[in-house]
């Protein structure tokens, strides 16, 4: 009877197993509950309100074993938000972002209406944040709180329309109003996926005051990058973020043809990301208009070039129990203009394209050959040379003998086409902040000492210098002792240290700007008309302008 009752137990549980097993086959596969929640980034920086395509393409080494480069087109806000929309479709959980310089230096389609076009396009494209990068303070930091909340200049908006101001969060976590202690900006974001909290942290290159006017920073104090991101770490934490992404408007370069690789990178972004805390996950950099994907330092580090030619998908996979980021991959994307046109951005492009034809579409002036702004060897360009001839000729009668161009106001080319005829627009491209031109009194001594600070900034670029003006400078010399000496002359002659000259710059590196302060020790100062205004009136004397092959500054070493 004993063995009986257990034949029937077993019976019993192996009936109820076969059930279960059955159960469970019916049901599927049991749920791994270590997978990973996919979260998808869309990242760009240093767009400068390029509503429209720039001149110049992404240049891509082919795979041939020649290595040819090949030049794609690209960019252009109708372009760009086509490719957002299709790889957002990829993910619903989908963050876009920036990492400064989203306006500033910016075409006539957007400047000429304070930038407003492409807050508005943003806005349309669903951007999340903006960290702030140096050119959001060109105007100042009232202007740039007026993109944030909304609202028209005195005069009103030159557009004719209301200006709702930003839907998307503008985020600076290393810029203090000094007489407060208190940020300018919020310093984060969070955007929040389910149970998932992502932080995205703004900060810009802590040397932005030698880069903008003055007046643009005024009582404004811009800490160090890594410290600022550092500090809010444990306040995010309490907040449940363990995923933190930093939009910094800092970066480096490399020397890898492919704007997917991270050959022999260098720059400030390098140490910054040493420095920031283990919990940082990814960077989105900017500032140097490189394009590269990186691990450094535990993080993943990318940027997108710049004027919205490419577009940085980021792919995180993050632990849902520990809400830990466990993998970081990124690929950036060509935004090529023959993706479709976004309806949405057409109408936007079109709109404030009409409003401004008129002005932009006006010829001033005709070139015989396409006019480079790209720097040789010795760190010259054609265009930087005709600009800085320009000005000369602009301020002969407030006493020039000499000017020079800072290398980073020079933002675009001139391109030939239509005969050769440029119009206010192209030229507006080339001069998009309205600088006016200043006179002053130089020793030679001081000069020099302006040569030589050429080598003592974060990216050195030598500047460009008109016509009669000429150096050599030695790579291999220690900064401070790179000028050739007794190798500058001006009109055959050489410098005189104990000699005054008058010399022209433009009021932004007049006032120490790109990392002059030489320059603040001019004297005698009489102001002129605008850079665009001088180019305009050299164009008209000028044409068809040719371009100066040079060189006028020689490296030797």
């Amino acid at each position: 009877m004993a063995e009986r009752n257990c034949f029937i137990r077993q019976f019993k549980l192996a009936v109820a197993a076969a059930l279960l097993s059955l159960l469970a086959a019916c049901a599927g596969p049991a749920p791994d509950v270590r997978a990973t929640v996919e979260v998808k980034l869309l990242a760009f920086n240093d767009f400068h309100g390029y509503l429209t395509p720039p001149f110049s393409g992404v240049r891509q080494i082919a795979s041939d074993p020649a290595g040819v480069r090949t030049l794609i087109p690209a960019g252009g806000i109708e372009h760009l938000a086509t490719l957002v929309t299709t790889l957002r479709a990829k993910n619903p959980r989908t963050a876009l972002v920036s990492a400064g310089d989203l306006v500033g230096a910016s075409p006539l389609i957007s400047s000429f209406f304070d930038d407003e076009p492409t807050v508005q396009a943003m806005n349309r494209i669903g951007l999340d944040f903006n960290g702030v990068g140096n050119h959001e303070f060109d105007h100042g930091s009232a202007e740039l709180q007026r993109l944030q909340n909304g609202g028209c200049e005195a005069d009103g908006c030159k557009s004719g329309m209301a200006f709702e101001g930003a839907r998307f969060g503008i985020l600076a976590a290393n810029v203090v109003v000094r007489e407060t202690g208190k940020p300018l900006l919020p310093a984060y974001g969070i955007k929040t996926f389910g149970d998932i909290r992502i932080a995205f942290v703004g900060a810009t290159l802590k040397g932005t005051p030698a880069l903008v006017p003055g007046a643009g920073v005024a009582g404004l104090d811009f800490i160090d990058e890594a410290d600022a991101v550092n500090r809010l770490v444990p306040e995010l934490r309490t907040q449940g973020v363990e995923t933190i992404v930093v939009l910094l408007h800092q970066g480096g370069a490399q020397r890898g043809g492919n704007y997917n690789s991270c050959v022999g990178f260098s720059g400030p972004v390098v140490d910054i990301a040493r420095r920031l805390d283990p919990a940082v996950d990814v960077v989105v950099s900017g500032h140097t208009h490189q394009a590269y994907v990186c691990q450094m330092h535990g993080k993943l580090v990318t940027s997108a070039g710049s004027y919205g030619r490419l577009l940085t998908e980021i792919d995180l996979s993050i632990d849902p129990q520990s809400r830990d980021v466990k993998a970081a991959r990124a690929v950036n994307h060509v935004v090529a203009t023959a993706l479709p046109k976004d309806p949405a951005m057409t109408e936007i492009v079109s709109r404030h394209a009409a409003l401004a034809a008129s002005l932009e579409g006006r010829v001033v002036g005709r070139i015989s050959a396409p006019i480079s702004a790209l720097a040789d060897e010795n760190g010259e360009s054609e265009l930087g040379r005709l600009i800085a001839d320009a000005q000369l000729e602009a301020t002969v009668a407030n006493g020039a003998v000499v000017a020079f161009m800072n290398p980073g106001g020079v933002r675009a080319p001139l391109p030939y086409k239509g005969g050769g005829e440029i119009t206010y627009g192209e030229l507006f491209s080339v001069h998009p902040f309205g600088n006016m031109l200043v006179t002053m009194t130089l020793t030679g001594e001081q000069i020099l000492q302006i040569l030589e600070q050429q080598w003592q900034r974060e990216r050195p670029r030598p500047l460009h210098v008109s016509r009669g003006f000429s150096y050599e400078w030695n790579g291999n010399a220690q900064p401070g002792q790179r000028v050739v000496p007794g190798s500058v002359t001006l009109n055959g002659k050489p410098l005189d240290r104990a000699a005054s000259y008058r010399v022209t710059v433009n009021n932004f590196i007049a006032d120490g700007g790109d990392g002059f302060p030489a320059f603040v020790q001019g004297e005698q100062r009489v102001v002129g008309i605008t850079d665009i205004e001088a180019m305009i009136d050299y164009l008209r004397t000028h044409s068809p302008l040719s371009r100066d092959s040079g060189p006028r500054v020689r490296r030797v070493e």
